[in-house]
């Protein structure tokens, strides 16, 4: 059975005990996913009423959108899974001799590689949440403006965490210009998506408050 297939009960539950997945990284993916459709659903509240009728090719595009998003976002709860089983095997390789050691280090290097590409893939997927967010918080129905700032927020916290598991990987990792690499590209995303989050996130708090 896939991960995503659990009840809400069953995913948080097993989240909470020593199982090696899900973890921080399905965690993060499915919480873009939550947000994602957030924003989706502000756009099923606009599509229809004719106070919005000027903007529901813009929405509907943006829903078509989110739906991507939400299906490649729990895609990658799986695939966060998938690549931590060689991750967790290759932690156990025996170093006892040099062959070993070498054998190990390489296998190792593999594993965080690929254990740094899915994480990296859940942020850029919330990246393009957080721009329909952005959309759905100016331009959506005011009566569920408060979920387009809560989809906001989770996006987000999606990304955010996403990142955390860029970062435990590429710390351990021999290559360092390889890390390097895969930190930029985290960094990026962060410099420039948790102000835009956040901006839209208080944008909606103003609205609602003001």
């Amino acid at each position: 059975m896939k991960i995503t297939d659990n009840s809400c009960a069953a995913f948080v539950s097993v989240l909470a005990t020593k199982a090696p997945v899900p973890g921080g990284g399905g965690a993060s993916a499915l919480c873009g996913a939550i947000g994602t459709a957030l924003g989706n659903m502000v756009g099923s509240l606009t599509v229809g009423k004719k106070k919005y009728a000027a903007v529901e090719p813009e929405i509907k595009a943006m829903q078509a959108q989110c739906d991507a998003i939400q299906a490649e976002l729990l895609a990658l709860v799986e695939r966060d899974a998938e690549v931590f089983a060689p991750l967790a095997a290759a932690y156990g390789l025996p170093k006892d001799t040099e062959e070993q050691r070498a054998h190990k280090e390489a296998v190792m290097e593999a594993a965080l590689k690929a254990a740094c590409a899915v994480p990296l893939a859940i942020m850029e997927q919330c990246c393009k949440a957080i721009e329909l967010m952005e959309g759905f918080a100016a331009k959506g129905s005011r009566l569920a403006i408060s979920d387009a700032g809560v989809g906001a927020a989770l996006t987000r916290a999606a990304l955010e965490g996403a990142s955390l598991n860029v970062f435990i990987n590429t710390k351990a990792m021999k290559d360092r210009s390889a890390a390097a690499a895969f930190d930029e590209r985290a960094d990026a995303m962060l410099r420039e998506f948790v102000p835009r989050a956040q901006a839209a996130f208080e944008a909606v708090s103003a609205q609602l408050r003001g």
